[in-house]
């Protein structure tokens, strides 16, 4: 029997929470969450569905919330070992902590070591499908889509490419950064949960025929994602103004080589232009807000509501190991903190959608991962509202489910992570 039930408190969302959280969010305090051969097939309330399926084994959570597992739309499993290092301001902090450890791909065995300890943690917090750069090493991408096979999960990734201002054994060519994406592309997309993501790390590290040769290559697979960096800090900027006199903007160093488009993926995005958001908002392009990084390396205050307005696809993330923390919630809660500082202030609602169905939408994954709903794959979070003595204590003189869950998005940590299912499996039985 590959059926399962999975009784809690459920929280999903059937609009765009976003823009408006109470007409698109459903809470139940005796939901349940029926799965078959991996996917979801029923929510609804949990005693009807015990009843209508009297056979099918059951796990009860209680009073724990079930959601869809979260999605972490932007990150760099290569700095997991780095993260938290101190001090430094984005240029610096890669010559100083990123380079020397992406250095160390060259070594399969170490990048299947922190492929699988990258997933490992992730998990543990909650999150069940994660966006990678790699590193420039093609056994790199081959590590992470390995480890996440391992593990039942969906992960998308890729080789990062870099043909200037970065050390000698971090270089490739425009030539050798197409056949080598085009090779992982062809072994790697759409084979199981694995997605491919067209990946030139930023433009300052590109030379413009290697921007073309990418943009090419995603000319001839549009079905693929696109991921780099725009408009991080303002010395960036300043550093891409002079590399690419002509162009209009940053995101212009894109445009002009083919490398803007519906399925990009454009992370930060903090200091845009006028003109940046049109055209980002025209092509349907996403962006990914990184609030743990964009405070920890000093980078500035993602407008989430503006660019929200303005239609913008919007996706949420750690940025391991820019960010320092493995944590979606601990992303959500910095999410919160810089609302208030732009007073935009975000619901508890709009901030669990941003990180399950709104990151899903901004890798155009919607419906089946980050989705707690009929037909998409059965990833979920079980979230104990009680987790440690100062959220219980708050949790207990809640008045509904937004004051019982807003402690744990603001405090919590992996201990709030009662239990993960991934593909319909629990994690711990697949350990």
């Amino acid at each position: 029997m590959t059926q399962h039930l999975i009784l809690g408190q459920t929280l999903r969302f059937t609009g765009d929470a976003l823009h408006d959280w109470q007409t698109g969010t459903v809470h139940d305090s005796a939901g349940g969450v029926l799965i078959d051969a991996g996917r979801i097939t029923q929510v609804g309330p949990g005693a009807a569905l015990r009843a209508a399926h009297p056979q099918v084994p059951v796990t009860d959570y209680g009073d724990a919330l079930i959601c869809a597992g979260f999605v972490d739309a932007h990150m760099h499993y290569p700095q997991t070992a780095m993260i938290a290092s101190w001090g430094k301001r984005l240029i610096d902090w890669l010559n100083t902590y990123t380079f020397p450890e992406e250095a160390k791909f060259a070594d399969p065995a170490y990048a299947d070591d922190i492929a699988g300890r990258t997933l490992d943690l992730a998990l543990a917090h909650g999150t069940t499908t994660l966006t990678s750069f790699c590193t420039i090493h093609p056994a790199s991408v081959d590590a992470w889509f390995q480890a996440a096979q391992a593990r039942h999960m969906a992960v998308i990734g890729g080789k990062t490419c870099m043909d200037r201002n970065a050390p000698d054994d971090l270089r490739d060519t425009a030539q050798s950064a197409y056949d080598d994406s085009k090779a992982l592309l062809d072994r790697w997309h759409g084979q199981g949960r694995a997605t491919y993501a067209i990946t030139p790390r930023f433009s300052p590290t590109s030379t413009p025929d290697q921007l073309s040769a990418l943009g090419a290559l995603w000319a001839a697979h549009p079905d693929c994602l696109m991921q780099t960096h725009l408009s991080e800090q303002i010395d960036e900027i300043a550093w891409v103004k002079g590399l690419y006199p002509d162009a209009r903007d940053y995101l212009d160093t894109y445009e002009a080589h083919g490398l803007l488009g519906a399925r990009g993926l454009y992370g930060h995005a903090i200091h845009l232009e006028p003109r940046e958001i049109a055209r980002l908002t025209e092509v349907g392009a996403a962006v990914v807000h990184c609030p743990t990084s964009n405070t920890f390396i000093g980078s500035g205050l993602f407008d989430m509501m503006g660019l929200a307005q303005a239609g913008l696809r919007i996706g949420l993330a750690t940025d391991t190991g820019g960010g320092s923390s493995f944590s979606m919630l601990r992303v959500m809660a910095a999410t919160y903190e810089i609302g208030q500082l732009r007073g935009t202030p975000l619901h508890p609602a709009q901030l669990m959608w941003l990180a399950t169905e709104g990151s899903a939408r901004a890798l155009h994954m919607g419906g089946d991962i980050g989705h707690l709903g009929p037909g998409a794959m059965a990833d979920l979070c079980i979230l104990d509202l009680a987790s440690t003595p100062a959220i219980a204590q708050r949790t207990a003189c809640a008045d509904d489910i937004w004051e019982a869950l807003f402690p744990t998005i603001m405090m919590g940590d992996d201990r709030a992570v009662r239990d993960v299912w991934v593909a319909g499996r629990r994690v711990a039985q697949t350990e």
